[in-house]
């Protein structure tokens, strides 16, 4: 099984990664960290992407004929670079959702978005 740890080991790995944070959904928390700057302040971080994923699925879902909608992942490109949210269903306590900053100069978005899916399958099947 692949663990916390490993977890954020692989999104590191991922070429141009410069930040990555593990976020229990639910409680808007960070479960883990990794590659982070001095002046990133995690928990504050971990509770506005969490609020963000949950403010594009409220109204997502009033838009949507189904009234279900299920976010694959978010890419957000700005001035610093590009940052991908990928929501996860695991075996753990709750939903998680993976955050990653990439260099805008050094990260293939495609690549990225390739090896979180992949990532994200072992978790979820392990």
């Amino acid at each position: 099984m692949l663990g916390i740890e490993g977890c954020l080991t692989e999104v590191m790995s991922i070429p141009g990664a410069l930040d990555a944070i593990l976020i229990d959904q639910t409680s808007g928390t960070a479960v883990a960290a990794g590659g982070l700057n001095r002046h990133l302040d995690v928990e504050r971080s971990a509770a506005g992407l969490s609020e963000t994923l949950r403010a594009m699925l409220d109204g997502l879902t009033t838009t949507s004929a189904n009234e279900i909608v299920r976010i694959r992942d978010v890419i957000i490109t700005t001035d610093d670079g590009h940052h991908l949210l990928k929501p996860l269903e695991t075996v753990f306590d709750g939903p998680l959702v993976i955050y990653v900053r990439l260099d805008s100069q050094r990260s293939n978005l495609a690549l990225a978005r390739h090896r979180l899916q992949a990532l994200s399958g072992r978790l979820i099947t392990t």
